[in-house]
């Protein structure tokens, strides 16, 4: 998987990059295919921002977190990609009822 991590006003250490796919790896256990992930980590006057941005089969997914710390924004940002992703996984599933009301016919 080709990761792509972009940063402003900031330099990305190694350290910062292996932490990144770290925790990037934990979205494989949903086994979905995630097509060119976009990294953008940004530091502003009082906080870090973490953004992403990830296709995947069945849609994009999009999240940005802040925190005062860089790694807790990352961390931040992975659990709101495993929420969406979770979510996107597991929409038609969510259906609450296979049959209509109208085409219900009574047992007697």
């Amino acid at each position: 998987m080709i990761l792509n991590i972009t940063s402003k006003q900031m330099e990305i250490t190694a350290a910062i990059r292996n932490h990144v796919q770290d925790r990037l790896s934990k979205l494989e256990k949903w086994q979905t295919h995630l097509i060119n992930p976009h990294i953008v980590l940004s530091k502003g006057p009082k906080e870090f921002v973490a953004d992403a941005t990830i296709n995947t089969p069945n849609g994009t997914l999009v999240a940005s977190a802040k925190h005062e710390d860089m790694y807790a924004a990352i961390n931040e940002l992975i659990v709101k990609l495993e929420r969406q992703l979770n979510k996107v996984q597991h929409k038609g599933e969510a259906r609450r009822a296979t049959i209509s009301v109208k085409d219900f016919i009574p047992a007697e």
